[in-house]
């Protein structure tokens, strides 16, 4: 489908991601394709798309010089191939230290040129029970913000904010990137976590910056015994779910329209009233 003057179809890929980089990048290509087919113009790939270890290491050992590697190869082929917007979130590169890793999205355009890279900034930590994470032993954090902007033929130019996952969790993140048409959110949220606050923060981040949210999302058990709490969704900027998967492989599609963000944020300025900077 071809986008009109003032909407641009976009998509969320829903994965479960297995063990090996090479069976999650051939499940990867499935489902950028399907989504291509959709008439989607943008794809964001779930954080951790193209490895989720048996341990946390793995991730270090898989990790790519920035600018050279087989996933970054994938995702510069696949937007080329496809002729889309293409977000890889995540891939791990090399933060120069030998036991941790950048968790980083990058974005590739319709010709499979790098547009620009972001670096997970809040890193996530949970205990209860035996349930346990903490990134900041294998992961060195972003400090910078990243946005970019795209405009499909025929259609609007959209100005996209990059988040990951635990960004979620801090508003601040947003206001600093806002005004924005589209905040992403690749995730791997965990069932615990996911089931309690997910979908609450996501159409939270949407209402208050009266943009659309695309979440993309592990959703499953995975090969290492973690589970995810999937839900993809797009969101619009009153707080509708447009669009969403429960659990499971697949691909969510939707439609982002400036016209409708216009006119939300015409009738209820927020974002102009807003005191404290």
């Amino acid at each position: 489908m071809s986008p009109s003057a003032t909407t641009v179809r976009v998509a969320a890929v829903q994965m479960v991601s297995k063990t090996e980089v090479a069976a999650n990048l051939a499940d990867a290509a499935a489902l950028i394709a399907r989504a291509a087919r959709a008439g989607a113009k943008l794809v964001v790939l779930p954080e951790y798309f193209c490895i989720m270890g048996r341990s946390d290491r793995d991730k270090v050992a898989a990790r790519e010089v920035d600018g050279n590697g087989p996933i970054q190869s994938f995702l510069a082929q696949e937007a080329a191939q496809h002729g889309i917007w293409l977000v890889g979130g995540t891939t791990p590169i090399d933060a120069g230290q030998a036991d941790r890793v950048k968790n980083s999205v990058l974005v590739y355009d319709p010709q499979g040129r790098r547009a620009t890279r972001y670096d997970k900034i809040h890193l996530f930590a949970f205990s209860r029970g035996e349930e346990a994470y903490d990134e900041a032993r294998t992961i060195s954090p972003g400090r910078e913000l990243a946005s970019f902007e795209f405009q499909p033929a025929g259609g609007p130019r959209i100005k996209v904010g990059l988040s990951i996952c635990y960004d979620l969790r801090f508003p601040e993140l947003y206001r600093a990137l806002a005004p924005v048409d589209l905040i992403l959110v690749p995730a791997a949220f965990t069932a615990t976590t996911g089931r309690a606050h997910w979908e609450t923060l996501l159409r939270a981040r949407a209402i208050e910056n009266l943009c659309y949210v695309l979440a993309s999302a592990q959703g499953g058990r995975h090969e290492n015994g973690r589970a995810t709490f999937g839900h993809s969704m797009l969101i619009d900027p009153w707080g509708k779910v447009v669009a969403m998967q429960d659990e499971g492989p697949g691909v969510v599609v939707g439609d982002i329209d400036t016209q409708v963000i216009q006119q939300m944020r015409t009738d209820l300025p927020a974002l102009s009233h807003r005191v404290l900077k």
